[in-house]
């Protein structure tokens, strides 16, 4: 089994461990790293980030790839950007990776495209400056590679009105709720998580592999054809067809 949370127990996780074991720049850098491990690069990559730490780990991923000598560009949505994505930019910059403003037919000369533009923290309506890159990158004969979250969609329900289909989704630290609710399914093609030491505030939701999940409904004489339990106070879920449960460690940076 492997753990499954919601946006508030990850933000919390999050807070927990930067204020004990690691500092927020080493965590964006082994997500960035998480992210690497988990594709095969090949071709031209367009990297498009938005004003949040979900844009930091696009540009932290940047000077990854420009390290491997993968020509890469990352295209923006706006000005503003975290504190630590500024730090990542900034970096960026310095190696010469060009950073431009998004604009229209910016991505059709690219072979992969990662969505860094909005994280698990995005609720409600998305703007036109988000929307506006999510249609195109939905419209791309390009590999699309979604970091932590498909940009748009809720974290902890996986509802969307407009999202990022990806081919491949890099959850990390932990597998939110929502990635695996059956109004994501559509957007996902693979999912997978890749560990970066965020410590667990809390548990809370386990996934169960095929054998653990038939293994749980012939102990407590359940269906197995549900894909959800809740028993003795903790959720359980079958692992949807999309989701691969070896999760990509983050440590060995070199």
């Amino acid at each position: 089994m492997i753990d499954c949370i919601g946006v508030e127990n990850m933000r919390l996780s999050d807070q927990m461990t930067i204020a004990t074991t690691t500092t927020s720049l080493e965590l964006m850098q082994r997500a960035a790293y998480g992210v690497f491990k988990a594709a095969n690069w090949s071709g031209r990559t367009a990297i498009v980030v938005g004003s949040g730490n979900n844009g930091g780990d696009g540009f932290a991923l940047a000077c990854i790839l420009h390290s491997h000598n993968i020509p890469c560009a990352v295209f923006t949505v706006s000005s503003q950007f975290s504190a630590d994505s500024t730090f990542y930019a900034e970096e960026a910059r310095t190696l010469n990776i060009p950073v431009v403003p998004f604009y229209t037919g910016c991505l059709k000369d690219y072979d992969i495209i990662v969505d860094c533009l909005l994280g698990t923290g995005f609720q409600g309506e998305l703007r036109p400056k988000y929307i506006i890159p999510i249609e195109e990158i939905n419209a791309s004969d390009a590999y699309v590679i979604s970091v932590d979250i498909n940009s748009g969609m809720n974290g902890d329900s996986g509802v969307s009105s407009v999202a990022v289909v990806s081919d491949l989704t890099v959850t990390i630290g932990y597998t939110k709720r929502g990635l695996i609710s059956p109004k994501a399914a559509r957007y996902i093609r693979q999912l997978v998580c890749t560990d970066i030491g965020i410590r667990l505030a809390y548990e809370e939701d386990h996934i169960c592999s095929e054998d653990e999940w038939f293994l749980l409904c012939r102990q407590h004489n359940l269906n197995p054809g549900h894909f959800k339990y809740t028993i003795n106070g903790t959720v359980y879920h079958r692992c949807p067809s999309y989701l691969n449960m070896h999760i990509i460690p983050s440590y060995d940076i070199p």
